[in-house]
């Protein structure tokens, strides 16, 4: 990872040290965890999966054949729980109805064709298209959130009206790491977005702070 991005990688990893992401158990439950931590926190969308864990439904199978109303009741922690019900019944006719609900099957598929596959679904846009690659799949591929955004577009290497496509080409062009070291990286951004480049920025301290331009966010 040369220049910028490796610099940036190599103090978040110093400050914060590895953050061991995406929670989940199996690869099917980080599949369904993208889709429940939609606008919310992934405890709230940990603790859908647990009552799904516990209704005994974790697994594509059962899953696709649980009545809609039990499915809205049991992801309710997760909020906007009619929504992301029929986004998870989405996802499940993709992954059984397809696929058969097998990751085997999934692993023949090329990241860029699998992509596209996921994108088709409603309700899957492509940030949660890319964490199901990345974190489910260990595919190669940079997930670009609004902490990522932020934080690049405050201290200026990327334009602020760059959209999620454009981010991910600075990334994905700029690192030669493999889907691990995509994984950490995100996850360190996420934690320092939490911590310090929040919407009103907590600089002083930031392992960043030094890279700031003049008159960056928190000198007015």
């Amino acid at each position: 990872m040369p220049g910028l991005l490796n610099d940036v990688y190599n103090r978040l990893l110093a400050r914060f040290a590895p953050q061991q992401w995406w929670p989940g158990d199996s690869p099917f439950e980080v599949m369904l965890g993208a889709v429940l931590v939609q606008n919310t926190s992934w405890k709230n969308a940990e603790l859908a999966i647990a009552n799904l864990r516990e209704a005994g439904v974790l697994d594509p199978h059962r899953l696709d054949k649980l009545p809609q109303a039990e499915l809205e009741e049991l992801i309710r922690p997760a909020g906007y729980w009619r929504v992301k019900a029929r986004r998870l019944r989405n996802l499940l006719t993709w992954f059984v109805g397809r696929h058969g609900g097998s990751l085997a099957a999934l692993e023949a598929i090329s990241d860029d064709v699998l992509r596209e596959e996921l994108l088709t679904i409603h309700g899957i846009g492509p940030e949660t298209a890319d964490s199901i690659l990345l974190y489910a799949l260990g595919r190669c591929t940079f997930v670009v959130d609004a902490y990522t955004a932020r934080v690049f577009a405050r201290h200026g290497w990327i334009d602020a009206e760059a959209d999620y496509h454009q981010i991910q080409d600075y990334f994905q062009s700029g690192l030669e790491g493999d889907a691990g070291t995509f994984n950490e990286y995100h996850a360190l951004l996420v934690r320092l977005g939490k911590d310090y480049c929040r919407k009103t920025p907590k600089c002083e301290g930031c392992p960043l702070e030094d890279l700031l331009p003049a008159g960056g966010p928190c000198q007015g």
